[in-house]
């Protein structure tokens, strides 16, 4: 079978549609060819894959051969089983006839005959040539043709159809391609089948010695090719994988040596996209091809069937996948392969699969997950290609124009050399380019950044070219190897001497081995000796010239300008489809290599671009190695095109990277460049970052937040680390706080405008913090200025160790740096006692100031007294400390009388001057609660008068409005007025508790104590008004009196005077008329100032006179004569016995009569008009009628008259009936019957029922 194989591959080239066979029984295919063939290829058509699932084809190429041609009859039975696919898939048997005779006789036997084959897949196209117009042979036609149907057709299936060539039906062609379908898709079902079995059968003997895979291979092919010209392209691709596994376990069975191929001129051109790239005649080996060539042939036969599919992402995806795969292959026989062929071969592949792919691929015709990973695979092909590139430009001696940069030491250091049988050897007449390349090494500088700084060149191979090299050639010997390894010895020629001058470890010298130690020219020697650098380049260069047959390749290596050109262009691709991708960060890092490039040739504004986003990469992911190599050559590009603002930043940038990085005198010189550029005339300044280099945190206040109320300044210590390496001056430095549930920028603590100096490392520094509103502040921004630069900070430190404070990392909360509080009492003011103090006396004011969880250091109490009370300015304020439950320390020495064992608190007793009504606290009392007395004399010019009821707090009423100023700039302020209550030392009632037959008055005095003291009556006397005088003496004391009387808190006494009707005495013009009664009473008073009114203080504070002297009271006394003879009663008269209720009138009916005359209206008339009013509460009563008026009364004893008023009830309940008064009348001539107020019941108002329901009536 494997004799066929060159067959098979002429039959795959020229065979690429179906075959349909033409039986033309009655010569009829001249006249329906055209139509046959204008069908095709046809529409929809539907097969079957090869798991019998239906599939739709577009478009099937075919094409109808007349079963007479020459292409169906020149085969052999072996060749049409073998090639089986490209057997006709149908038979149309065209044929015609007008009589039915003709047609059993000749026609029928004749189609027996054809038809009888299983093989073939045919069916009947009965011609109809009677034109419409005749209709006898029209209506032959159709018996003929019924008769072909009974024939030949059947239950099962329809094999006939007809074809009218002057009026063809409508629906002929769609019936006709059916039919045509149907023996397509039954042919190749049938031959799938027969060569799965096939293929099955040698599959099973596999194993065998005697198993060719060629055989396989054709079957397995011939499949495969089926499918395809059927537009099975999935079928086939499945068949063309399976064909690869089982070829690569058969490469991999050991026991047998094939050549692997590869070693052709040419060779090194990939052939992953054509399939035709060699005959498989040329590849064939044994039982099996050649591994170079034919799995480059399977590759390519899928790359076809998936550009058939349109996925050119796969065809990429696998094309990388297979170059990775085979690049192995190929490093197993690199010692066979030309030299640097594994190299050559994968930058065609790649390049070939770039450009095929991206012709093919179409975009937004693909979901976006797949676009991106389209665009990953062509990067990943790009940057493969790229580092290979750069491989053989390397051996070549282009080294130095290849940019050191760290992606390009990384990919090329661990990329490992090639590993042919012998290194190349240096060709003849190769002297000029050694020369060259001698001085190309020369030539070459280590390179000095920006800044000066100066690094050791990374390196762009696994290991020492020169050593590599030479262990690599034939022949080496002993002498040559420390040359190589450059040993410590000295050679003495350098050419073909092999002594060593051996000397003393301590008498040797340290040479290194030159690389250009040998003069150029002289090859030929009797002892091979080691090759140099430069002609190592000059061989590989020329080795490479004979492996590479592609031109644009070795055009783009011919040069230095060729190089960086490819270079260029490879980069760009990749960079672009990286940046297209997922991996967009490889994109840039290959940006950056072509902004090394830039850079290099001067092209400054395009390196900048590409270097600032390699910088922005490799700061985002922290790679402060990689950033101190690129961020250099940014701040140079920047410093070229005079960007002083991108300088800037960068020089901040490049002192913020660890400090390992770069020497000290380099990071000098990036500050001293920042300070020269802070203190110039910038034209466009603008304000700087140094996040990364200016850190701070709150560590300067340990322990918790700054705590402040809602106003108050403050001072806030901060801590700053300055990753300068040299002290640095701020002409100005504040700090922004935020508050943590505002975004919003809240507060800003400035410092003094003074230069700060920070020094390298940790700077404490205190900030004036401003009032600030209520909340929690944490750290925000710290701003400055450096010269006539504004500079900026958003960092935090992270200088200390983690469990410290100075420890501030963005994953854990940040700690708040001040609290304001919200407005709060901050301190409280009240008095120390809430009773009665004495008026028109001095008196002690006791103000407890009392500070909440807050100083009052140095804190100011205004002092304004209100109407009728004054200060004591001839004494001092005292303040002593506050105790609950205790008792005042000079309240002590009082009660003791001596203060020889005073308690320690004693020491504490300040007396204060009060200067201009304002009085400063001492230090000691800031943090404590105090007590403040004030003495103060509340001054009253009336006289206490005898009353009924007891007299109002407010009358006697007097305020102290305070203000206390405190705080650290006295910004704090609390305003409050004390109500002080004083008060007369006794309330005084009288009453007349006898009158005697000889007209004496016994008058009772109850004196009620109204302080929180104990009084000591020593003396009372009365001075009676006109009319009245004394009984038993005249000096008005009381009859009985024992003196001193002691009168405790709360208790009262009684005083009994005994007085009379004063006899009409004749009164001059001059004497003056007492209309009122004094009661004059001397006492004493001992109390304490804590507890309420107490013993005056005296005047002068150097004596005690007004400790030892009595206290008068005096009280107003009315007497009236006679007390018990009135003259008019008023009486209420009984309300109707049924009861009062709500919102029912009713009549209030008083009775006045006379009960005797008055003497003074002894000579009237007949007639008095009296005046009264009615007085009732609005709230309980509604007055109908008037409620003030006069009423006429005779003026004879014994009269009478009666008040009618009408009253409406308000509210129910026991309330105060209307009052009658009589405003004329004095209340000493009137008597009221009841004689004190009473109640009166009202009843509810009644029920009302006139939108009730009866509850039968409810349901």
């Amino acid at each position: 079978m494997a004799n066929y194989l060159a067959q098979f591959q002429t039959i795959k080239n020229i065979c690429d549609h179906l075959v349909i066979a033409v039986e033309d029984v009655s010569d009829l295919w001249p006249t329906v060819k055209n139509g046959f063939e204008g069908r095709l290829p046809f529409k929809r058509a539907s097969l079957n894959n090869k798991t019998r699932n239906p599939v739709f084809v577009e478009k099937l190429p075919a094409e109808f051969i007349l079963t007479t041609d020459s292409r169906l009859r020149s085969r052999y039975p072996q060749e049409q089983s073998l090639f089986w696919f490209r057997e006709p898939y149908a038979t149309v048997v065209l044929v015609t006839c007008e009589d039915l005779d003709e047609f059993k006789t000749i026609l029928k036997p004749r189609l027996r005959l054809i038809v009888q084959n299983d093989e073939r897949e045919w069916f009947i196209v009965f011609v109809n040539r009677a034109h419409p117009n005749n209709d006898p042979a029209t209506k032959m036609a159709k018996k003929v043709y019924a008769r072909v149907e009974v024939e030949f057709s059947s239950k099962k299936r329809e094999r006939c159809c007809k074809l009218d060539i002057h009026a063809p039906e409508a629906n002929f062609w769609e019936d006709f391609e059916s039919k045509i379908m149907e023996c397509v898709r039954n042919t190749l079902d049938r031959r799938v089948q027969f060569y799965e079995d096939e293929i099955r059968k040698l599959s099973e003997q596999r194993l065998m010695p005697v198993w060719n895979f060629c055989n396989f291979f054709i079957l397995k092919e011939s499949l495969a090719f089926m499918f395809e010209m059927t537009h099975l392209h999935e079928d086939s691709l499945r068949e063309y994988d399976e064909l690869e596994l089982c070829y690569l376990e058969t490469v991999n069975m050991t026991g047998k040596q094939r050549d692997f191929g590869g070693t052709e001129r040419g060779d090194d051109q990939a052939a992953l996209l054509n399939p035709a790239n060699k005959p498989l005649t040329q590849i064939v080996q044994d039982d099996s091809f050649r591994e170079f060539e034919f799995r480059q042939y399977l590759f390519a036969c899928q790359a076809k069937l998936l550009f058939e599919l349109s996925r050119p992402f796969e065809v990429a995806s696998r094309g990388y996948s297979f170059i990775i795969s085979f690049s192995k292959a190929l490093a197993l026989h690199e010692s066979i392969l030309p030299f640097c062929m594994r190299e050559v071969w994968i930058i065609t592949a790649s390049l070939a699969l770039i450009n095929a792919t991206s012709s093919h691929y179409n975009d937004g015709l693909v979901v976006p997950d797949v676009e991106k990973e389209f665009h990953r695979v062509e990067g990943d092909l790009y940057s493969l290609c790229r580092i290979k590139f750069l491989r053989l430009a390397y051996l070549i001696g282009y080294g130095t124009d290849i940019e050191r940069s760290p992606a390009n030491s990384a990919l090329l250091s661990m990329l490992p050399w090639p590993k042919p049988a012998v290194w190349p050897l240096v060709p003849p007449d190769a002297s000029c380019k050694v020369l060259e390349k001698e001085k190309m090494i020369l030539q070459e500088a280590p390179s000095v950044k920006h800044f000066g700084i100066q690094r050791k060149s990374l390196p762009l191979e696994p290991s020492v070219l020169l050593r590599e090299a030479n262990r690599r050639r034939a022949s080496l010997s002993a002498g040559n190897m420390l040359e190589i390894f450059d040993g410590h010895t000295d050679l003495n020629d350098g050419l073909s001497s092999d002594v060593f001058v051996k000397t003393t470890p301590s008498k040797a010298t340290t040479t290194s081995m030159s690389r250009t130690n040998s003069t150029p020219g002289n090859f030929e020697s009797s002892i091979d000796r080691p090759m140099r650098l430069a002609e190592i380049h000059v061989a590989a260069e020329h080795a490479l010239q004979q492996t590479i047959s592609s031109p644009d390749l070795w055009k783009s290596l011919s040069s230095v300008k060729e190089f960086e050109q490819k270079y260029l262009e490879l980069t760009k691709g990749a960079a672009e489809n990286y940046h297209s991708s997922w991996w967009k960060r490889h994109g840039v890092v290959l940006d950056g290599e072509i902004a090394a490039v830039c850079h290099k040739h001067g092209n400054f504004d395009q390196a900048a671009k590409s270097y600032e986003k390699v910088c922005a990469l490799y700061a985002g992911e922290e790679w402060q190695d990689l950033l101190a190599e690129v961020l250099p050559n940014l701040a140079e590009c920047q410093k070229m095109l005079n960007d002083e603002a991108g300088y800037l930043q960068s020089c901040i940038r490049l002192l913020s990277l660890d400090k390992g990085l770069f020497l000290l005198k380099e990071r000098q010189a990036f500050q001293a460049e920042v300070v020269r550029l802070a203190h110039s005339e910038m034209k466009h300044p603008v304000p700087l970052d140094v996040s990364s280099l200016i850190t701070f945190s709150g560590s300067g206040n340990p322990g918790p937040p700054l705590q402040l109320c809602d106003g108050d300044p403050g001072t806030l210590s901060v801590t700053v680390w300055s990753g300068f390496p040299d002290d640095i001056t701020l002409e100005s430095l504040s700090l922004t706080l935020i508050e943590t549930h505002n975004a919003d920028e809240g507060a800003k603590a400035t410092s003094s405008s003074s230069a700060t100096i920070l020094k390298p490392g940790r700077n404490t520094i205190t900030l004036s913090l401003p009032a600030q509103k209520p909340g929690s502040y944490v750290l925000g921004v710290l701003t400055g200025q450096i010269g006539h630069l504004r500079f900026r900070s958003h960092s935090f430190s992270k200088g200390a160790p983690a469990d410290s404070d100075d420890f501030m990392s963005y994953e854990k909360p940040t700690r708040p740096i001040l609290k304001v509080f919200k407005p709060r009492a901050l301190v409280d003011l009240t008095p120390a006692v809430s009773s009665a103090l004495l008026i028109n006396e001095p008196q002690w004011v006791g103000i407890i100031v009392r500070p909440i969880n807050y100083p009052l250091k140095g804190g100011v109490l205004h002092i304004d007294t209100g109407p009728g009370l004054k200060i004591e300015d001839s004494h001092f304020i005292e303040i002593e400390r506050f105790v609950d439950g205790y008792q005042s320390v000079a309240d002590t020495a009082e009660t003791h009388g001596s203060n020889q064992d005073a308690s320690p608190a004693t020491e504490e007793v300040r007396q204060l001057n009060l200067q201009d009504g304002s009085v400063m606290l001492p230090d000691w009392a800031s943090d404590i609660t105090s007590v403040l007395w004030i003495p103060v004399r509340a001054i009253s010019d009336g006289i206490s008068r005898v009353t009924s009821r007891t007299q109002s707090i407010v009358d006697r009423m007097r305020t102290i409005a305070l203000k206390l100023e405190f705080g650290i700039s006295h910004n704090q302020t609390f305003d409050r007025t004390l109500a002080v209550h004083f008060t007369d030392p006794f309330h005084v009632n009288t009453r007349v508790i006898d009158k005697c037959n000889d007209g004496t008055l016994l008058l009772q005095v109850t004196l009620h104590s109204q302080v929180k003291a104990t009084l000591s009556i020593h003396d009372a006397w009365l001075d009676l008004q006109d009319g009245f005088a004394h009984t038993c003496r005249n000096d008005g004391r009381p009859t009985s009196a024992i003196f001193p009387l002691v009168v405790s808190s709360a208790s009262r006494a009684g005083l009994l005077f005994s007085i009379c009707l004063e006899t009409s005495t004749s009164r001059g013009e001059d004497t003056e008329i007492n209309a009122e009664t004094i009661l004059n009473i001397g006492y004493r008073i001992t109390g304490a100032r804590a507890t309420g009114a107490h013993a005056p203080f005296p005047i002068d504070h150097h004596t005690n006179e007004s400790m030892n002297q009595d206290l008068i009271f005096k009280s107003a006394v009315v007497l009236q004569k006679p007390v018990l003879d009135p003259c008019l009663a008023v009486g209420f008269l009984p309300l109707p016995s049924d009861g009062l209720r709500v919102g029912q009138l009713v009549t209030v009916k008083w009775r006045i009569e006379r009960l005797k005359d008055f003497p003074e209206n002894a000579n009237t008339k007949d007639e008095e008009e009296v005046l009264y009013e009615v007085n009732a509460n609005s709230e309980n009563w509604m007055i109908a009628g008037r409620k003030r008026g006069h009423v006429s009364l005779s003026m004879r004893q014994g009269s009478r008259i009666v008040v009618s008023i009408l009253c409406v009830p308000l509210v129910a309940g026991y309330v105060r009936p209307p009052h009658l008064g009589l405003p004329d009348v004095d209340e000493k001539n009137v008597s009221c019957n009841p004689p004190a107020p009473h109640l009166v019941c009202i009843l509810p108002p009644v029920l009302c029922s006139s939108y009730c329901i009866p509850h039968s009536y409810s349901k």
